[in-house]
């Protein structure tokens, strides 16, 4: 039975579309409290201060196809929780890209396509399970949903998407935050904590704030944010060493097919939207590896008058194509992704997939454009 849960859920205005609650608003809700705030609230802290009270067997789980936000704030609240005596493993559905490789702790994450049986022994000890960077056990995707379902351990969930599933007997949920790893900072503050910031913890909760923010330039980014990163630089976090081990470190082979991919950039002026696309070819081609085409999407919203970018990539593996949705101002590319491509995620940053190909998506993409024409035009 979930004992309390804290979020902060965007009510919908007259025109469907999601609009947050000040951060004084109090109301009951299905899912309880909700409150808006930095830190948990004290009842929240005061059920996961309880949970671990004692040294526990602690399973941390990211998000198929990790990112810097997912892989950092997994880490750096592993390390935090072995500084307090606990047991904690760090669990990823599947590989994550090289350029996050070096990151302290992450030669011990176990990958559970390549470990299925270790990884189901680690959950079946498991006394609690954080799952961070998601909030619906369908974002880890195949089998392993299933393994998280019947999990007998107690879940805690930390993240900052939009409309969290009810699973965790502890929930901290704010849509209005960075990224995750910024709210593991907080979570440790709650915990009255935040001063154990070793060098580890702080470089990777600087990537995943850094990856997740753009660099700090999307409009997720607070004051508050600025804080918590000169905290992270106060306690070891180079900024400018892990941002050249995140974007200098590209290879050949990924820079000739973001060319590809900008020459596969088309641009529709009159509906202020932009795409790209790139084929399974392409992708081969170009001795495709995992993370290879992050970030890709944001050159296509970067030309002027653009306020909706797309890129739809080809996974013949998994007979799919992968779009990831990029916008500006307050069109929702999260209600997009919602009621078109099975996906979702915040207001201008989400993802989503088709089942067609990548003529059809794409064809099916345009023929739903003009529904969105007056949005897209009075977006910024």
């Amino acid at each position: 039975m979930q004992l309390f849960t804290e979020c902060l859920i965007p009510a919908l205005n007259n025109y469907g579309n999601p609009q947050l609650m000040a951060p004084s608003q109090y109301s009951l809700g299905l899912m309880g409290i909700i409150v808006s705030s930095p830190r948990m609230n004290n009842e929240t802290t005061q059920v996961v201060k309880k949970l671990l009270a004692s040294p526990q067997k602690v399973a941390i789980v990211g998000h198929k196809n990790p990112d810097g936000d997912a892989i950092g704030s997994c880490l750096g609240l592993s390390f935090f929780l072995k500084s307090q005596g606990h047991s904690a493993t760090v669990i990823m559905p599947n590989d994550f890209p090289d350029f996050l490789k070096w990151l302290p702790g992450c030669d011990e994450i176990v990958i559970y396509e390549k470990e299925v049986e270790n990884s189901k022994k680690i959950f079946e000890k498991a006394d609690i399970i954080f799952t961070l960077d998601f909030n619906s056990l369908d974002r880890v995707g195949g089998e392993l949903q299933s393994v998280l379902e019947n999990a007998a351990a107690k879940f805690v969930m930390i993240d900052h998407h939009q409309q969290p599933a009810d699973y965790a007997v502890a929930t901290y949920s704010d849509v209005k935050m960075s990224s995750t790893s910024e709210m593991v900072y907080h979570f440790m503050d709650a915990m009255d904590q935040a001063e154990k910031l070793s060098k580890e913890i702080a470089v990777n909760l600087y990537t995943g704030i850094m990856t997740d923010t753009g660099s700090f330039r999307f409009s997720s980014t607070t004051p508050t944010t600025h804080r918590v990163a000169a905290k992270l630089i106060e306690a070891g976090a180079q900024s400018a060493i892990i941002n050249q081990n995140v974007y200098d470190t590209n290879s050949p082979e990924r820079m000739k097919l973001l060319g590809v991919a900008l020459n596969n950039l088309v641009i529709l002026p009159e509906l202020h939207t932009a795409y790209i696309t790139l084929t399974q070819k392409e992708l081969d081609d170009h001795n495709f590896k995992k993370g290879d085409t992050e970030g890709f999407v944001n050159y296509a919203l970067s030309v002027k008058g653009i306020v909706f970018a797309a890129i739809f990539i080809e996974n013949k593996q998994e007979s799919i194509v992968k779009i990831s949705f990029r916008s500006k101002g307050n069109f929702s590319v999260n209600d997009f992704a919602r009621n078109h491509y099975s996906g979702g995620g915040h207001i201008n940053a989400a993802g989503g997939k088709s089942s067609q190909d990548l003529n059809n998506t794409i064809n099916e993409f345009i023929s739903i454009l003009p529904r969105y024409k007056n949005a897209l035009t009075n977006a910024l």
